[in-house]
């Protein structure tokens, strides 16, 4: 990044505000000066990754300098849209991210890809300078979050999971009420997420168009022939790339409850599952029992039956000794002795709002302070998802030793933490 010390601490320090993670609006300040301002490079650009573009070309203090797709059609469609949003700045292309990393006047990239690549962009970014603000779930498996967290901290860089709830007024102010003990002490956490994958048929495989680079699509996973229904946003229904719906939205609601009450110990993982229809082959529904020190935590795919569940097509249960809690992304229900309310004002606010979650990964590549949804924290609240899909596949209940990160006695349990790349795509 150009933006030396000094200008980093004149940028921290010009309120109080600053100070406490708040980038004030150039409208205040006036222009924000060329040597604080982020060059920020895109990677994977086909569906998020446009709202990545979107986000970050809005912000004052950021340049877009670069795109990269491995699809062509995906990439120039993406760079017309940047002219649109940035029309008086140059934004190059590239179908190989690799050019990103080289460019030494890149500060920060943002990866959108498909989740099997995720970790090893990340990691590669890591080693080359950059920041990065990664789309989830944070990893393919619980070895590349391990990885990642490794070259994040021996290169002192920054990284933002993009669970952009996390950022919402709802979700701080559900984790101050839980921390208060207004409900008492948690024991019980039900989680769900309602729907099931599309019946993909089994269609057979065809030529991948030209303007797609299918080898380097697939990557670190197993090579198979091309077919279109395996591709672009029907990746996340198969385990080679994915987890399907239960890997998609699992960090969004889990998040909540690893914020509000950090729960400890993991003992053991117990999931059933029916497999999708068709082609693919992640979980058609899948429920997972998740037993640690003192929580026991499930996965459903059905609302569970409690009280404002049905209503509902993801959400939280607290169960606490004095009373619970049930919240989705953007509403809350505390009921305690009877009494339901969708807020205690008695409670103050501790937690400091997010100026935004795209915002909050500027803040601190500028301040150096890791940001909300940091790769620590995220590796860690992925963590047992990654193991509910490891024993959905084995069909059995694993028991889980947490401080080695290793399940007990079941050697092929173990070798599914991880997965080794095909030889052209060992990058890391």
């Amino acid at each position: 990044m150009k933006t030396n010390k000094q200008h980093r601490r004149s940028f921290i320090k010009k309120s109080s505000l600053g100070l406490m993670g708040i980038t004030l609006l150039p409208s205040i300040y006036g222009k924000v000066a060329p040597s604080d301002r982020l060059r920020v490079a895109h990677i994977g650009v086909g569906g998020m990754g446009n709202n990545h573009m979107k986000w970050f070309s809005g912000l004052p203090e950021v340049d877009v300098v670069a795109l990269c797709d491995v699809d062509k059609l995906h990439l120039d469609n993406s760079l017309k849209t940047m002219y649109t949003l940035q029309p008086d700045k140059k934004v190059d292309g590239y179908e190989d991210f690799r050019h990103i990393l080289d460019r030494k006047d890149i500060d920060a990239i943002t990866c959108a890809t498909p989740d099997h690549w995720h970790a090893q962009i990340a990691t590669l970014a890591f080693q080359a300078g950059k920041d990065v603000y990664g789309e989830k779930p944070l990893s393919y498996d619980v070895k590349e979050g391990q990885m990642m967290l490794k070259n994040m901290e021996k290169h002192n860089r920054i990284f933002q999971l993009g669970t952009q709830i996390h950022a919402t007024d709802n979700y701080h102010r559900v984790v101050e009420i839980i921390k208060s003990g207004a409900i008492g002490k948690v024991h019980t956490v039900r989680l769900w997420k309602t729907g099931t994958p599309p019946d993909l048929g089994h269609p057979k495989s065809v030529p991948p168009p030209k303007t797609l680079n299918w080898d380097m699509w697939l990557g670190t996973a197993p090579y198979v022939d091309y077919v279109p229904e395996r591709c672009h946003l029907n990746y996340r229904y198969f385990l080679d790339y994915s987890g399907g719906i239960y890997a998609d939205f699992w960090c969004h609601i889990a998040d909540v409850v690893f914020w509000a009450i950090q729960p400890k110990g993991l003992t053991s993982i117990d999931a059933r599952g029916e497999e999708a229809a068709g082609i693919a082959d992640t979980p058609k529904w899948i429920d997972v029992d998740y037993k640690f020190k003192d929580l026991d935590l499930y996965w459903t795919t059905k609302p569970p039956n409690v009280p404002g569940a049905a209503k509902r097509s993801i959400g939280a249960y607290f169960e606490g000794d004095k009373g619970t809690l049930i919240c989705d992304y953007s509403s809350r229900e505390i009921t305690i002795n009877g009494e339901t309310v969708t807020d205690i004002p008695e409670i103050p606010q501790s937690i400091l709002r997010s100026p935004g979650h795209q915002q909050n990964f500027v803040d601190s590549v500028k301040s150096r302070k890791q940001p909300e949804s940091n790769l620590a924290y995220a590796r860690e609240m992925t963590l047992p998802m990654h193991l509910g899909l490891i024993s959905y596949r084995l069909g059995r209940k694993l028991q889980w030793n947490a401080d080695k990160e290793k399940f007990i006695g079941d050697k092929e349990a173990n070798a599914l933490l991880s997965r080794k790349a095909r030889k052209k795509w060992q990058l890391v």
